[in-house]
């Protein structure tokens, strides 16, 4: 019987989920997993030791050797042959975030929508969001609310902020492609391109009217770091922790 892969932590999501030579050939492409993608960021971004990485990554550090050595070749053959790189999936457990104490506990039979929230209304660029508003729902009627600051985090903290906080479902104006990715793989389902009041758009999913685009993306990239995309649902089963 196979061993049971060991889940890898990552610190930090990946920004750019996609690169795309200008002429290389179409329809190709490599696909290099998230937990590759961090060892090419702690080790030759941050210049940490295989043994640093490890430990960063709750991880042994032959275990490093290996991701490290795939992740390499994946890089040498999309620069090599001019392939589009897409960085997606694996098998991660994401950094424990820090959410603010007074953050109410959720049911068990409870869904928790989440909403970018700015007085009153739905706050239009996912990536700048300084507050979340939190819908508690049960039986399709919203029973709980709260209003939670974000703390500064950025956007490629926000799925794992929003993950830690067990929401099911956001509710979002614009979104950048590498967000809906980080949020898809947290199992968190987007509701975006929706504008106008947080509680009336809350209230509507909770009943199951509410009106969304699901190829809404985000119209400031140099603001979000990505292009617009779909929200794919992925779900990854690790063993171990």
């Amino acid at each position: 019987m196979p061993r049971p892969v060991r889940c890898r932590r990552i610190e930090r999501q990946p920004v750019y989920r996609s690169f795309s030579p200008d002429d290389g050939p179409a329809g190709e492409y490599v696909r290099m997993t998230v937990d590759e993608f961090e060892t090419i960021r702690l080790l030759d971004d941050e210049g940490l030791t295989q043994e640093l990485c490890a430990a960063r990554m709750n991880i042994a550090r032959t275990t490093v050797t290996a991701i490290y050595d795939s992740a390499r070749k994946k890089l040498a053959d999309a620069l090599v042959r001019g392939k589009r790189l897409l960085i997606t999936g694996g098998c991660c457990e994401y950094a424990p975030v820090e959410l603010p104490e007074t953050i109410m506990e959720k049911g068990n039979s409870t869904m928790r929508i989440a909403v970018t929230y700015e007085n009153g209304d739905i706050f239009q660029h996912f990536g700048h969001t300084e507050q979340f508003k939190l819908y508690d729902v049960q039986d399709g009627k919203i029973v709980n609310t709260q209003i939670v600051a974000t703390n500064g985090s950025g956007h490629g903290a926000l799925a794992g902020f929003l993950q830690a906080a067990a929401a099911d479902a956001l509710i979002c104006g614009g979104i950048g492609a590498g967000a809906q990715t980080a949020l898809a793989e947290a199992g968190i389902r987007l509701y975006a391109g929706v504008q106008g009041s947080a509680d009336m758009a809350a209230r509507a999913l909770a009943e199951g009217t509410l009106a969304y685009d699901p190829d809404a993306g985000c119209d400031h990239h140099e603001h979000h770091d990505g292009d617009c995309g779909h929200d794919h649902c992925a779900e990854h089963h690790c063993a171990g922790n």
